[in-house]
């Protein structure tokens, strides 16, 4: 027999499976708790901070996407210390890097009234875009380290290893190992890393070279490294 607990989340008291994250039950309940490193496709590691809640009783905000639900427990998914903290998040965000092709982001700073410019001092993270491989880009400026390229490419799908995380703190990023091109890492091309990126850091060649002027004709000659013949 299935163990169900009882709980109570934004007033209204919810019985489901004993085991569940509080993210889980309040999803399944239609709260609308906003993530960013999560993923249902990787592993849980509570990098971003965003789907916090409050857990009366409790001193700090909780991530709901790792805390499992308990019997008992009162939870607050948008109360004001919850929304301050996600807008803050958010603010701090955008301030950094470029959030331009990370439609869902922009999405939740307009539904927490998140100001771009809250921080305008802030030190923006700044890189080259990596264009070392035929399959896609890698342009760092748009990532926010949430991890799931990392994870896709470990042990939660493909156990390829071919990126982690370098540096420390604000130089922290993603990078291979020993910063070498692509095609000289354990990548096999497969693009589950572009898959769950939500920011447009990785992206397929080919939408790059479009957006970028290139027509699908000179894409084609570029791919096959041959000239097209002209029509008779």
């Amino acid at each position: 027999m299935t163990e169900t607990i009882t709980l109570t989340i934004d007033g209204q008291e919810v019985t489901t499976e004993a085991g569940k994250t509080i993210l889980e039950v309040a999803r399944e309940m239609g709260k609308d708790v906003p993530t960013i490193c999560y993923h249902e496709a990787t592993t849980s590691n509570a990098v971003c901070r965003l789907c916090v809640v409050e857990v009366e009783g409790q001193r700090v905000l909780q991530p709901g996407c790792i805390v499992k639900a308990g019997a008992g427990m009162k939870v607050q998914t948008r109360s004001e210390r919850v929304t301050r903290s996600r807008r803050t998040i958010l603010e701090m965000l955008s301030s950094t890097m470029d959030l331009s092709e990370a439609g869902d982001i922009q999405s939740m700073m307009y539904d927490y009234g998140a100001s771009s410019s809250r921080f305008p001092d802030a030190q923006r993270r700044e890189s080259d875009v990596k264009d070392d491989n035929p399959m896609y880009i890698r342009d760092y400026s748009k990532c926010l380290l949430c991890w799931r390229c990392v994870q896709v490419c470990a042990e939660d799908a493909q156990y390829t290893f071919a990126i982690n995380f370098e540096g420390r703190g604000f130089e922290t990023q993603i990078a291979t190992f020993f910063d070498k091109p692509i095609p000289e890492t354990t990548c096999v091309m497969c693009g589950q890393c572009v898959g769950v990126c939500p920011t447009g850091a990785l992206k397929p060649k080919r939408e790059f070279l479009l957006e970028s002027g290139k027509s699908p004709a000179e894409i084609s000659v570029m791919n096959t490294g041959k000239k097209q013949r002209k029509p008779r």
